[in-house]
């Protein structure tokens, strides 16, 4: 039965991948973080990625389940620390604690990056780049790196993210046409 499920694998990672383009367009320096990214870091980001881990979770996927929601939940922690720091009566976090924050995602995503050893080149990209990406952002949270490093940081979490969608749209194009039309680097 578990076979006649949907793969929600392509919506978590479209979650993923467009939620992180457009919020590192702004670590990038291009815009501003808005309305729109928080948006996006709520919904598709966040509630998004959630559903798709519960729907692994009915197909039995621990990786898929653990991934999805644990970055769906990334993303709604992220939009509350952006948002309610230091305001309506939620104290500002101390200084280096938004490092350590990166750095254990980081660590999360280095293991679940192990993990992707067994899957396709394409999910190895997106983990390896997300480990390094939390990384940088640890580092300059950390360091008061700014400048070029936060450039360099933003535009690795741009392509991190289109990674993300070029996986999720070669495994839609792909399971819609029964052949490769996007090649995933299969194993």
């Amino acid at each position: 039965m578990a076979n006649d499920l949907a793969n929600p694998a392509p919506l978590g990672l479209m979650g993923f991948g467009m939620t992180t383009v457009l919020l590192n367009l702004c670590n990038a320096g291009l815009y501003k973080v808005s309305a729109i990214v928080l948006a996006m870091g709520i919904f598709y980001g966040g509630m998004a990625q959630v559903f798709a881990g519960i729907m692994e979770y009915k197909k039995g996927n621990t990786f898929g389940t653990a991934a999805f929601t644990s970055y769906g939940l990334f993303w709604l922690s992220l939009v509350f620390f952006i948002y309610f720091n230091g305001k309506l009566g939620v104290p500002a976090n101390a200084a280096g604690l938004g490092a350590w924050y990166l750095f254990l995602w980081g660590l999360f995503t280095f293991f679940m990056w192990i993990g992707t050893w067994k899957a396709n080149r394409s999910l190895q990209v997106i983990f390896f780049t997300l480990t390094v990406l939390f990384w940088m952002l640890a580092c300059e949270d950390a360091f008061g790196w700014k400048g070029t490093w936060a450039v360099i940081t933003g535009w690795e979490g741009v392509f991190c993210g289109f990674s993300a969608i070029y996986s999720a749209m070669g495994q839609v194009l792909n399971e819609m046409y029964g052949r490769t039309i996007l090649p995933l680097g299969e194993k």
